[in-house]
Order: structure tokens, then sequence, then C-alpha cells
């Protein structure tokens, strides 16, 4: 089970970078910004669901024989769906807001947006700890 769990760090790690390096940027030079914009925003709860799905898998399978481990992918898995149903909403209502002329919510966008970036590169460090050291 742990090889196993380790195989799914891996590859959640995996589609995270190549989501972050491959996939981002190249929607935003192959699309107009507002169609990038859309077509991101039916791709992101793909890819957090994903991330769920893969750190909360491997969280339960070291949940016996690796607590830390396991602590550390739930905790991804947690903290992802919160960003999943709860950020990410909040992110998109501020940015149609902001697109709708109201320069108070582009602020509003920018830290929220900065938030959600800053606790993905968080999660993706954790699961490079988590292959480094298991």
């Amino acid at each position: 089970m742990e090889l196993i769990a380790l195989y799914i760090v891996a590859a959640t790690l995996g589609a995270m970078v190549f989501f972050a390096a491959g996939i981002a940027p190249t929607v935003f030079q192959a699309l107009p910004a507002d169609e990038a914009g859309i077509f991101l925003r039916r791709l992101f709860p793909r890819y957090y669901l994903a991330l769920i799905l893969g750190s909360g898998l491997a969280g339960l399978l070291w949940v016996t024989s690796q607590p830390i481990a396991s602590g550390v992918c739930l905790l991804i898995a947690f903290s992802t769906l919160w960003v999943r149903q709860r950020l990410v909403p909040r992110i998109n209502r501020l940015r149609d807001a902001e697109l709708a002329g109201d320069a108070s919510a582009g602020l509003g966008f920018a830290r929220l947006h900065r938030l959600s970036v800053a606790i993905n590169m968080i999660q993706l460090l954790a699961l490079v700890v988590l292959l480094v050291r298991y």
C-alpha cells in the first residue's frame, strides 16, 4: 500500500506541475484572454477534483503505516476541497465584477487569486517533500 500511495503522490504532483507549467501558460498564449478565462474556469474544477482524489487516496493508503504522510495528504485534500468549493467561486465573482467595471473588486480578485496560488504552491512543495522523504 505504501508504494501505491507513493505512486499516487507522484502522479498528483506530476499533474500539478503539468498544469502550472504546461497547460495554463499555453492556454493564455493560444487563446484571447476572455476565452482563456472561460476555458480555465471549466478546467479548474476538474484539476482540483484530481488533486482532491489523488491526495485523499494517498492519505487513506498511508493512514496506518505513515501517519504523518497521511495527515499531509489528507490536509491537502481537505484544503483543496475548500479552495474548490469556497475560494474559487469567490474569486470568480470578484473577477466578473471587475470585468463589469468594479475597480475595488479587482483588488479583491488579485488578493484571493494570490492566496489560491500560494495554497497550491505549498501543496505542491508538500508533495515534493513526501516524494523525497518516502
